[in-house]
């Protein structure tokens, strides 16, 4: 006990300065990011809940999809938020080395902390979001189980990958802003080849090869674990479609070798970033 508590209270003073450099980080971005505005954070749920409202109307009520999919507005919600932390967390981390030019030009203090600061206040607004995405379970009459636990590993994976993400992206933008266009292209593409609006089933239908790959996204795979675990079980998850329990661990394998990479590039470019910006 005295050597857990001994190590503890090493990494604690090796890593305060950084610790409370990130502490100040997020909370000044979370305080600027809606600054100026008349509805402040309440922005934070009603740009969500305007997209799911805008999509629920036209793909239920015109388009006539998700009506055999149980909970399907909740199904809608879960998808259209853990997409949107993504897109936020990435495009968060994307501009992070950039913005933070001059306070790098003039501090010396280490260059991942601007990247994860960005990634922990989308963090904040997702744990925001998925008290919305509670309340409307309770109005849709969704029965929670033990299986709901789930969604703390799988909240986790995705911080993880988007994290990695992150860190890639904010490298390689020091020297190529092509990045912006270029992943607000991939983002776009990814929005529509993610099961998000429409059920996967639909896929497996009209070609399961296709439905396979697509799940090894591993943010397809989040989102659909995450529907069945609080949603329901009959959600097609990487499991059941490759009718091999360890089969999840392929997405979660992609997300462990694109974050160690990103990060391993991010060190070596760090010590660059102030003189390339």
């Amino acid at each position: 006990m005295s050597h857990i508590v001994k190590t503890f209270n090493n990494f604690k003073s090796r890593y305060r300065y950084s610790l409370i450099l990130l502490k100040q980080l997020v909370i000044t971005d979370f305080k600027l990011r809606y600054k100026g505005s008349a509805l402040g954070y309440v922005w934070t749920l009603l740009r969500p809940l305007a997209l799911f409202a805008i999509l629920y109307v036209v793909f239920v009520h015109f388009l006539k999809i998700g009506s055999s999919t149980p909970h399907y507005a909740v199904y809608l919600l879960v998808g259209v938020i853990l997409w949107n932390y993504f897109v936020e967390v990435t495009n968060n981390g994307l501009s992070a080395i950039v913005g933070k030019g001059d306070l790098l030009r003039k501090l010396s203090f280490p260059r991942y902390a601007v990247v994860v600061a960005g990634s922990l206040s989308a963090l904040i607004n997702l744990s925001i979001n998925l008290v919305v995405v509670g309340l409307f379970m309770i109005i849709n009459g969704v029965s929670l189980t033990f299986e709901a636990l789930w969604i703390f590993p799988l909240i986790v994976e995705l911080f993880i990958f988007g994290l990695g993400i992150a860190f890639l992206l904010s490298a390689l933008y020091v020297r190529f802003r092509d990045i912006n266009y270029i992943w607000e292209v991939v983002l776009q593409a990814g929005f529509y080849a993610t099961p998000i609006l429409y059920p996967i089933s639909f896929v497996v239908t009209a070609s399961p090869i296709i439905a396979k790959i697509m799940l090894l996204n591993p943010v397809a795979q989040i989102i659909q674990d995450v529907r069945a675990s609080i949603i329901t079980p009959e959600t097609i998850t990487v499991s059941s479609l490759f009718h091999n329990p360890f089969a999840s661990l392929i997405p979660l394998a992609i997300v462990l070798a694109i974050t160690s990479i990103s990060i391993i590039y991010f060190k070596k470019r760090s010590p660059n970033f102030a003189e390339e910006i």
